[in-house]
């Protein structure tokens, strides 16, 4: 029943927010889902394992529609965006105009396979210890306002946010930023890992607004 649910929400989102791409309407929902359940405990993971849900289990938590409505900050996207992925994944200029249905030109003069969602996955490869990813957000609230970066703590794993601090004048307002991952610890060790923590972007002042974004890492190939 997810999926009726979330169009719901996404519905009565959108008619608050009619301007708003679906970019911004499924931001919205993620950066403001609930990751502890009504007496304030962790969401529990219902497989075998038990104990609390990580990203890989819930993905951003369950959604909250009132919060979901006044999220402070989006990751928004736009077609080029997503073109430039194409791009990234080597798919031809035929292949991309079969996908896009448009006439536009699909020369693939830049490519990026760093889209601007609103989660992070870092997938960690025999040859890399450390990886960048990189997102903008966008103000969607009606005044100047200042967010701090916080980060779950991901044991073997260093993470750091750059710049720490973000500074919007107002609405629309959009500045980017870069989550740095570094694994050299569990490198060293040569484990297979799978890691799960957040990003919040935190509203000074009493933190009216809080963005907050799964991270997951691995060095797991799915195949």
């Amino acid at each position: 029943m997810s999926c009726p649910h979330l169009a719901g929400v996404a519905a009565l989102i959108k008619k608050a927010h009619p301007d708003w791409s679906p970019a911004a309407v499924r931001s919205a929902m993620m950066t403001t889902a609930d990751t502890v359940d009504l007496s304030g405990r962790p969401i529990q993971d219902a497989s075998p394992k038990k104990g609390p849900a990580t990203g890989f289990a819930m993905g951003a938590g369950q959604v909250n529609p009132s919060k979901a409505l006044n999220p402070g900050l989006v990751y928004d996207l736009n077609s080029a965006d997503y073109v430039r992925l194409l791009c990234a994944m080597n798919l031809t200029a035929a292949q991309i105009r079969a996908i896009t249905r448009s006439v536009v030109d699909n020369s693939c003069s830049s490519s990026s396979l760093d889209l601007n969602y609103p989660s992070f996955v870092a997938f960690f490869s025999r040859s890399s210890e450390v990886l960048e990813l990189r997102r903008t957000l966008t103000n969607v609230g009606q005044e100047m306002a200042t967010y701090s970066a916080a980060v779950t703590p991901m044991d073997g794993l260093q993470v750091r946010v750059v710049p720490q601090h973000l500074v919007f004048k107002g609405n629309g307002d959009k500045l980017s930023f870069k989550l740095v991952i570094q694994s050299v610890i569990l490198k060293k060790k040569k484990k297979k890992f799978q890691k799960s923590g957040y990003l919040k972007w935190v509203e000074d002042g009493g933190g009216k607004h809080i963005v907050q974004s799964p991270i997951v890492a691995t060095n797991i190939h799915s195949y």
